[in-house]
């Protein structure tokens, strides 16, 4: 096979993905990634090539073809394994960040632990950034948030590649706390507009909060490097700055590096509730006023649009009736994401909504919660359940508004992880593997 192969190389034919991997022909190149100010290089994102003068020598079409021959992961990891490789070949200074892209696809716990043996091969001092595309962050929040947790206990930092190609990747950022934040290139390129003003905004205003590092891609010009400034960007890379080829022998890379944020401290195992009342004292009120204070959240949210995220809980999804299943519906029709969870609730209890099912002893299932989270505007409701019999109005509850953005995104991340994934159930086994249904 490695002789069809080098025969390909002299004459392009139709080579397959297949032929590719067993021969294990994949060719990784680096692109620098600099400070914007002073020029240096604080570390290289891996790229792919198939082998040269082939037909799938660029990464799009290879992804492609590995798409149709049910050969994605196999591929997306030897691209992280060929790029460990090479980059352990080379004496990459202390500090030095090593870009890795993972395919949404195939991102799941077994990759992420694929992706930190791989990472092992670096040498000490030499740290990896899995950059994970936005487009699958709307598709696959749930299952992403998971995977994100364990890359982050591996020691590996994340970056959210082309924000801004999509407003809903802003309303999802919070959720997953990326060490990077990379901006599509045509944020750099286009002519100035509210769109990105808005876009930018919330970018530096996620910057801001939690010191995530901005990187503009695709700088050709210094036109576009002058804009990259301007836009809050503190990184680049472009033809500009370097184009993808081998890695320098001993690279100059500037201090102190990338500064990954680390893991948030999250206690998984938290309610939304206790997330809340951890900082803020209950109330107590009966479902009636509750009612009214979560139709006023959900009003609020529809005015975000689609940069937002909600996420509420109904104890049992009997109480998902069909007005509240119209509002849902509504408020998923212009949002980034809505997902709903209850005991019995469906993987799709309405239209654009995602539904998860609260398994038995899941202290959740004794909650009211409702979590709103935009660019610029968090606010939760949660309430427990005080197990009061009568008519259902009449039933108590003790509760906490908040508008703690923090606390906010905790307590819907704590949710999100309860969302069925698109790709894989939520068993039982999952569950328990999460630490879910268990009172904390």
């Amino acid at each position: 096979m490695a002789v069809a192969v080098e025969r390909q190389h002299q004459a392009p034919g139709p080579l397959t993905a297949r032929e590719i991997l067993d021969a294990h022909a994949l060719r990784p190149v680096f692109q620098p990634v600099l400070d914007v100010h002073g020029g240096a290089a604080i570390g290289y994102e891996s790229l792919i090539r198939g082998p040269a003068g082939s037909r799938l020598e660029r990464p799009d079409l290879l992804f492609a073809a590995a798409r149709r021959e049910g050969l994605l992961a196999q591929l997306d990891a030897q691209c992280r394994r060929a790029a460990f490789e090479e980059a352990a070949r080379h004496d990459l200074g202390h500090g030095t960040t090593l870009f890795v892209n993972v395919e949404p696809e195939t991102l799941d716990s077994s990759s992420a632990e694929q992706l930190a043996r791989a990472a092992s091969l670096l040498p000490e001092g030499v740290q990896t950034v899995a950059e994970i595309t936005e487009r699958s962050l709307a598709a696959e929040p749930a299952a992403l948030v998971r995977s994100v947790g364990e890359l982050r206990r591996a020691g590996i930092g994340i970056a959210l590649d082309d924000i801004g190609a999509d407003d809903r990747s802003l309303a999802l950022m919070p959720l997953l706390r990326p060490d990077v934040i990379k901006l599509d290139l045509q944020l750099v390129r286009d002519r100035p507009s509210v769109r990105m003003a808005n876009i930018l905004n919330a970018v530096s205003a996620q910057a801001e909060r939690t010191g995530a590092a901005v990187v503009a891609e695709g700088i050709e010009t210094e036109a576009q490097l002058e804009m990259a400034r301007a836009a809050g960007a503190t990184l680049a890379q472009g033809f500009l700055l370097g184009r993808p080829g081998p890695l320098p022998d001993r690279p100059p890379v500037l201090e102190p590096g990338l500064q990954l944020l680390g893991r948030s401290g999250h206690n998984e195992r938290r309610t939304p509730f206790e997330v809340i009342q951890s900082a803020r004292p209950a109330r107590r009120a009966t479902k009636a006023l509750l009612r009214s204070i979560s139709r006023a959240l959900e009003l609020q949210a529809s005015a975000l649009g689609s940069g937002a995220v909600v996420l509420a809980t109904f104890q049992e999804a009997r109480h998902f009736t069909d007005s509240v299943r119209a509002t849902y519906t509504e408020l998923a029709a212009r949002m980034a994401f809505v997902g709903v969870l209850g005991a019995e609730m469906p993987a799709r209890p309405a239209p654009y909504v995602r539904g998860g099912h609260l398994v038995e002893g899941d202290p959740v299932r004794g909650e009211w919660d409702v979590a709103v989270i935009g660019p610029h505007f968090a606010a939760t409701l949660v309430a427990r359940d005080l197990g009061d019999g009568g008519p259902d109005d009449d039933r108590r509850f003790d509760f906490i508004v908040s508008h703690n953005r923090d606390l906010a995104v905790e307590a819907a991340r704590t949710l999100l992880r309860r969302i069925a994934g698109e790709r894989e159930p939520a068993s039982a086994a999952t569950r328990a593997q999460l630490g879910l249904g268990v009172a904390g």
